[in-house]
């Protein structure tokens, strides 16, 4: 069995505001990959009570599930701080996410630190609202942490839902439960996708190819093609003619490429259909993936384009912006309006995706795992649990190949279109603290 780290000692003290103390002690056995955790408990009249709570099994041997995890690991934190996390976007590039182009990342970085010393780190990008609102509501949530009694894990998350209810701040919550979580996972020395399943280490993620002409679009996929990346993702719906002679320009000088098509609502569900026809008549072409290409809200119209997607053409349609709550996934699934769903931690939150990716995955729904521009401690900490599940067809987490700089040290290693998750421990990577903004 691997040494114990040094943040998880042979015996930790948890003092709790009640008028008793629990120990935690760690005993290992030769050659098995197995601890036995034992808790002594001093009562308040100064009986002690003990009792081995079980068997459970190393890192090296299995995950430890996830769910036990929260219920079970006591979580005491001494500091938790937000702060500004700022980060050009290449040289040229501007991406057009919303009202106005953007062009660098402006998003919350938040980091907490466990009283054993474990520290865990996540990353709030900021969606819908303003940065210095973002940093407000994270500032909320850090005191609460900093101030609270030690209590289950399972417990602080609830207590940060209740300050981040809701869809409103939901990026803000899933930053704050993934700094919990890796901090946990730091504790108990196990990597993250270990700890979501163990079903694998690495992944393999598709590459955005930004709106630009078929000639820079051609230069800019033969770059990528040389770098490993076999599936590219397209922003289609603005211009739909000059879109397709983007697929075209990359199809004949590559033609083993993978295409990913992401409407991003900006059709209508005969444009959706005619792309498709198009492309098949045309070119014997047709995308793996079509993602939400209609509105949020034309639910007959997703529905539609997922018919004949699916039915003539073999494409998968996957709902995006359409599903922004569990309700949303429910009607989804109920009334088979597309074929799979796309995961963004900040958008359902970790906890939030995991009760939406069990549901999937009864449907049989098939998994996108996603995120918004965020740099690779948000990427890491998703990749980590998509890999970990092993049940995501399909990965496009590319937003820091997007990045002028890394501002993350450590952290998974990345050789083109492939992540390995070599970490010993949570997600592995971590922000120069004292120097960012």
């Amino acid at each position: 069995m691997a040494p114990l780290s040094a943040a998880l000692c042979t015996s930790a003290s948890f003092c709790f505001s009640h008028p008793k103390q629990i120990t935690f002690s760690i005993s290992s056995r030769p050659r098995k990959p197995f601890f036995k955790i034992s808790v002594s408990a001093s009562s308040s009249n100064g009986n002690e009570l003990m009792a081995v709570l079980s068997e459970v099994p190393s890192a090296e041997a299995t995950s430890f599930g996830f769910k036990n995890l929260t219920q079970t690991f006591w979580v005491d934190v001494q500091r938790a701080e937000e702060k500004p996390l700022n980060v050009k976007l290449l040289d040229g590039l501007q991406l057009d996410l919303g009202s106005a182009p953007i062009k660098k990342l402006e998003n919350v970085a938040i980091r907490v630190e466990l009283s054993n010393g474990c520290v865990g780190w996540g990353e709030a990008a900021v969606t819908g609202k303003s940065q210095a609102m973002a940093l407000a509501k994270a500032k909320k949530a850090c005191e609460f942490l900093r101030q609270s009694s030690p209590m289950t894990l399972n417990l602080v998350l609830e207590e940060i839902a209740c300050i981040l209810p809701g869809q409103e701040f939901v990026s803000v919550r899933s930053g704050v439960e993934m700094a919990l979580i890796d901090a946990v996972a730091n504790s108990i020395d196990v990597p993250l996708w270990r700890l979501f399943g163990g079903v694998s280490n690495s992944l393999t993620t598709a590459v955005t190819v930004p709106t630009v002409s078929p000639t820079e679009a051609l230069k800019l996929a033969s770059e990528l093609r040389e770098k490993g990346f076999n599936t590219m993702r397209l922003r289609i719906g603005m211009n739909l003619f000059a879109e397709l002679e983007v697929v075209k320009a990359i199809t004949v000088t590559h033609p083993g490429c993978s295409f990913i098509f992401d409407a991003n609502e900006k059709c209508t569900c005969k444009e959706a259909i005619t792309a498709l026809e198009k492309l098949h008549a045309d070119m014997s072409v047709s995308p793996v993936l079509f993602e939400q290409p209609v509105h949020r809200d034309d639910w007959k119209g997703l529905a539609d384009v997922s018919s004949i997607a699916r039915n003539k053409y073999g494409v998968t349609v996957i709902a995006d912006e359409s599903c922004q709550t569990f309700h949303d996934i429910q009607k989804v699934i109920q009334e088979n309006i597309a074929d799979g769903i796309n995961i963004k931690l900040a958008k359902f939150g970790v906890l939030g995706s995991l009760q939406i990716i069990e549901a999937a995955r009864k449907s049989g729904l098939k998994l996108v795992m996603d995120s918004m521009l965020q740099t690779k401690l948000a990427t890491g900490f998703a990749g980590h649990l998509a890999a970990g599940l092993g049940c995501f067809k399909y990965v496009n987490l590319d937003a820091p190949y997007m990045l002028s700089e890394d501002p993350v040290v450590g952290g998974y290693e990345a050789s083109g279109p492939v992540y390995n998750f070599t970490n010993s421990r949570g997600q592995g990577g971590f922000l120069k603290w004292d120097i960012i903004a």
